[in-house]
């Protein structure tokens, strides 16, 4: 597998972990039913109320996947360390958020009339496993990125080549400037022949007026030998 599929297949599998994650995280993940209250009442809980860690590595995993392509060499192994770290938190926060201690405590944050059901009966859905799946895929692009990210090629070198390449071309445009004809000949005179340009008098031009005299001349001078 060539560099750049490797550091697309890490990509790949941190989005996609990043992506479980932050999905299962807005679904819930238990349901805590007071079965002897006087009204049966029941509570579902997502896994943002169930702590809502999972959700946040989640996020700082999608900034991670950014930080994959921006650096290279011993900075991208510490981003697929990062990873691994990120995915194994997700995985333990998604084991320990559906523990009955756990839920219960969410439960009587959210209704007091839970607080007040003698016996409660917790029902855990399958989004919790989900989102372990994400944290599992992400330790997974942690661990590919450490093995193989010293040799996948940086965002930035494509544009290094590039910045090269104009100044080739500046430095080839130096060459026909210094094969310009010299100043005061006109141009389609003879070779080795210089033509001397027509002196504009003071009144045609008014900036000449104001040369002549940084010059120290007479402008006026000129004016009168005029036939």
């Amino acid at each position: 597998m060539t560099p750049s599929r490797e550091r697309g297949l890490a990509a790949l599998l941190c989005a996609a972990g990043a992506g479980l994650a932050l999905l299962a995280a807005g679904r819930p993940w238990a349901t805590v039913r007071a079965r002897d209250a006087i009204t049966p009442f029941a509570q579902d809980l997502t896994g943002r109320d169930l702590g809502g860690a999972a959700g946040a590595l989640g996020w700082a995993a999608l900034a991670g996947l950014a930080a994959l392509f921006a650096t290279r060499g011993r900075m991208r192994a510490g981003v697929g360390v990062l990873l691994a770290l990120f995915g194994a938190g997700i995985a333990y926060a998604s084991a320990t958020a559906v523990q009955r201690a756990g839920v219960l405590a969410a439960a009587g944050e959210k209704s007091a009339l839970l607080r007040m059901g003698g016996d409660l009966a917790i029902t855990v859905r399958p989004w919790w496993i989900v989102s372990l799946a994400g944290g599992v895929l992400l330790v997974a692009a942690g661990a590919v990125t450490v093995a193989r990210g010293a040799r996948w090629p940086g965002m930035s070198a494509r544009y290094d080549r590039a910045a090269g390449a104009p100044g080739k071309a500046r430095a080839g445009d130096a060459a026909p400037a210094a094969s310009a004809e010299p100043a005061g000949t006109e141009p389609g005179g003879e070779a080795g022949t210089a033509t001397p340009r027509p002196a504009v008098a003071a009144g045609d031009d008014p900036s000449a007026l104001w040369k002549s005299l940084d010059r120290g001349e007479d402008p006026t001078a000129a004016e009168e030998r005029r036939p």
